[in-house]
């Protein structure tokens, strides 16, 4: 009786795959980092083929880049497809549960540091607190449901139902939920 062929002992290589992903998006290391929640160093070493990631890491960087891990682990990308939908689990999201929001990355990846948009979920007396971007960068924020309130270097001025803020994102600035139920917004961050 022949015996079927062994698989092969050796993992996947995937740092020839992930760097060609990450540039063909023009993202930088640190862009990728961010999204993905895994340090520098690690993309550098999983680039270099010096690391593997784990299923873990592998399934936050296929979620960044916007792809199934199953392109990241297969070596060559896939062809473009008309229309490619994330169902919602696929959404790169940023989790900040020590201050009650939720940050849902909507925007395309390679558009990461140019322009940005998010759904910005706050629990109640939940915020987002931020340091000051780069400079000239701004901020829109739509409010769809719940109480905001905005905060920027120093001001503060309430956001209604449907209302849009507009603000310099360069400073430092703050979003808090000024009600008793969640508040949910669309965050466009533009950097010049």
């Amino acid at each position: 009786m022949k015996q079927p062929n062994p698989l092969p002992v050796s993992p996947p290589e995937v740092g020839a795959t992930l760097q060609k992903m990450r540039l063909k998006r023009g993202l930088t290391l640190e862009d990728l980092s961010r999204a993905a929640g895994v340090s520098k160093s690690m993309l550098s070493q999983i680039e270099r083929e010096k690391a593997n990631p784990t299923i873990a890491v592998a399934w936050r960087l296929a979620n960044a880049l916007g792809i199934g891990i199953e392109e990241l682990l297969a070596g060559e990308p896939k062809s473009v497809e008309a229309i490619h939908i994330l169902e919602p689990h696929e959404t790169p999201t940023l989790p900040g549960n020590h201050a009650g929001y939720v940050l849902r990355i909507l925007g395309p990846m390679e558009l990461a540091g140019k322009y940005e948009w998010y759904e910005l979920t706050l629990a109640p007396d939940g915020a987002l607190v931020s340091n000051p971007h780069d400079p000239g960068t701004m901020e829109y924020l739509t409010l769809l449901h719940g109480a905001l309130e905005v905060e920027v270097d120093g001001i503060k001025k309430k956001l209604k139902t449907g209302g849009t803020a507009r603000y310099q994102a360069d400073k430092s600035h703050a979003i808090r939920n000024a009600g008793k139920s969640e508040a949910k917004a669309l965050l466009v961050v533009i950097h010049r």
